[in-house]
């Protein structure tokens, strides 16, 4: 867990001279630019003055970014590390200014309190004022956040609300351009999104609020109601379609043996004697000739089915636009759409909580301090996108899952968040309005100690609650959580089953993945069979030890059995 670093003098490694922004904007200077600053950081507006003339921006929703396609099979390929000419948000002298201004109390509380934390030089008072900045910063980033979505949004508040930057000079001009190098554009074609981005996808409507166990008020409840329909129909959309493409494969496999069957009654050896007079069909023929029946009618009824999916199909789709054009005629509320947007923001910072834990380092500013990571280190789309497809390489049912005898592949959503944490977690496994094809969602700290175990910790969890929604009441009993928890009470184990679940998760994909075996031998059976490696990653490790081996060749026997 990242703690406050002090040299041996018992002081916080920062100058102890005043940052020259802090300095600038602390000066006994009474001049124009002074007080303009002053005098905007002390307004104090209400709501319709703060947004009242800033509107939602109303997009049309991109299909292939915010809709689940289940004919991917792998994680897109990240073709962009960085930006090759960084950025230039620091190169602002007014970005510190530009970041504050127009946040009314909170941003002038905030800056009083960074300048004491910055110059004082006793480590308790230090310490007091650090507490203080906690939730001076949550309060002055909540307004901030209120904008986000709005046409115009400043690049400093930008920079902030994704980066954690706030004052470019309590980094050090190398770690300035790593965050002036990261991909400000998405590119990636992927649901994973920094934090402003996904909290203007969910004031524009895009993607639904996260779960919280908070009661909603009745404040826009017409768009959260067909909101809720939108994402029962989408899964019975998804379902349709799923199975339509399955019954289509069900088809072609039996035309394919049909076309085997009738090459198989073409082949004739010659009469002895006679080399141009065929001879009879042999028994094996004849017996082939009495399946053609059995074949014919399980074309039949895989047509049949294939015409009802297909039916089914364009019902939901049609319901599906229906559903949109009565959403597309409701009128914006921008108060409702901010109130979503406030709510998401919210349940963000208890995500940031339990990424950090509980005796973590919360402080929110990104500062040289706290921060000792390289390009490779840092939380970027593409780092994540990175290791969440070397996960699924060994996982390859990481992100799938099962609905109606279907096993679909639905890549969950991730919002990185700009935080020290050091863990990465599941917020939820589904949307409880469409279990078959909707994401999870997952959080995942921007500058943890290890960002593989942050993206390793997510996944597990993500594994451990869609295993455990699957089992439902019986999830103690049966299944990859029912056989863990057998096993952990068997083994009278105290403490939160799932963390032990997860930690075991991380020995799984970082040492048993490579043959090194470091978990129990029951639990190294439970994982063989509910979360198998992938087959080439089985049939090398088989030759490694007789551990594996033996696993193997249980695969083997459940293949050839019903029980499978």
């Amino acid at each position: 867990m990242l703690g406050k670093k002090r040299n041996p003098a018992g002081k916080c490694d920062v100058s102890d001279e005043i940052d020259p922004e802090i300095a600038a904007l602390l000066g006994t200077d009474t001049g124009s630019k002074a007080e303009e600053s002053h005098d905007s950081v002390a307004m104090n507006p209400d709501f319709e003055s703060l947004f009242g003339e800033t509107g939602v921006v109303v997009e049309e929703r991109n299909k292939a970014e915010f809709e689940v396609d289940l004919t991917r099979a792998r994680i897109a390929p990240v073709t962009k590390d960085q930006e090759s000419v960084p950025n230039d948000f620091f190169s602002d002298p007014d970005f510190y200014r530009k970041a504050l201004v127009g946040e009314g109390e909170e941003s002038q509380k905030l800056h009083a309190l960074l300048s004491k934390y910055l110059q004082t030089k006793d480590p308790k008072d230090r310490g007091v004022y650090r507490q203080q900045l906690i939730p001076a910063y949550w309060n002055f980033l909540h307004r901030v956040a209120l904008k986000c979505a709005s046409p115009g949004f400043p690049i400093p508040k930008q920079v902030l609300l994704r980066y954690g930057v706030l004052l470019p000079t309590l980094l050090s001009p190398e770690q300035q351009d790593m965050i002036q190098r990261v991909v400000h554009k998405k590119e990636l074609d992927e649901p994973f999104y920094y934090l402003d981005e996904w909290l203007r996808a969910v004031a524009l409507g895009h993607v639904g609020q996260s779960a919280t166990d908070e009661v909603k008020s009745r404040g826009g409840d017409d768009r959260a109601r067909f909101n809720a329909i939108l994402q029962k129909v989408q899964g019975k959309r998804d379902t349709a379609e799923s199975l339509m493409k399955a019954k289509a494969e069900t088809r072609r496999t039996l035309e394919g043996l049909l076309r085997e069957k009738l090459d198989l009654l073409a082949q004739h050896d010659s009469v002895p004697g006679f080399y141009h007079v065929p001879a009879p069909y042999t028994e094996a023929q004849k017996k082939v000739m009495t399946e053609f029946q059995e074949v014919f009618r399980a074309m039949l009824q895989a047509d049949k089915e294939l015409g009802n999916s297909i039916e089914a199909f364009k019902d939901s789709v049609a319901e599906l636009e229906s559903i949109r054009q009565k959403m597309d005629g409701l009128e914006e509320d921008v108060k409702a759409n901010f109130q979503a947007l406030a709510q998401e923001f919210e349940t963000a910072r208890q995500m940031t909580k339990l990424c950090v834990g509980r005796q973590g380092n919360h402080f929110p500013i990104l500062t040289r301090e706290y921060f000792h990571g390289g390009p490779r280190d840092i939380g970027t789309r593409e780092n994540v996108a990175r290791l969440l497809a070397w996960i699924e390489g060994i996982d390859t049912q990481a992100f799938c899952r099962p609905y109606k005898n279907t096993l679909n592949r639905i890549v969950p959503y991730v919002v990185i968040l700009p935080t020290y944490g050091d863990y990465g977690v599941c917020w939820e496994p589904f949307d409880k309005f469409n279990r078959a094809t909707s994401r999870g969602r997952l959080a995942i700290p921007m500058y943890p100690k290890s960002l593989q175990l942050a993206v390793v910790t997510a996944v597990a969890d993500l594994r451990w609650q869609v295993a455990k929604e699957k089992a439902s009441y019986y999830w103690m009993e049966e299944g990859l959580t029912g056989n863990y928890y057998q096993w952990f009470t068997s083994k009278k184990m105290k403490g939160d089953v799932k963390e032990f679940f997860i930690q075991d998760y991380i020995l799984w994909i970082t040492k048993e993945s490579e043959g090194i075996q470091k978990l129990d031998k029951e639990i190294r059976g439970v994982f063989w069979r509910y979360m198998p490696f992938a087959q080439e990653l089985k049939d090398k490790l088989k030759t490694r030890s007789y551990v594996y081996q033996e696993l193997y060749q249980k695969d083997i026997n459940r293949s050839l059995s019903d029980g499978y």
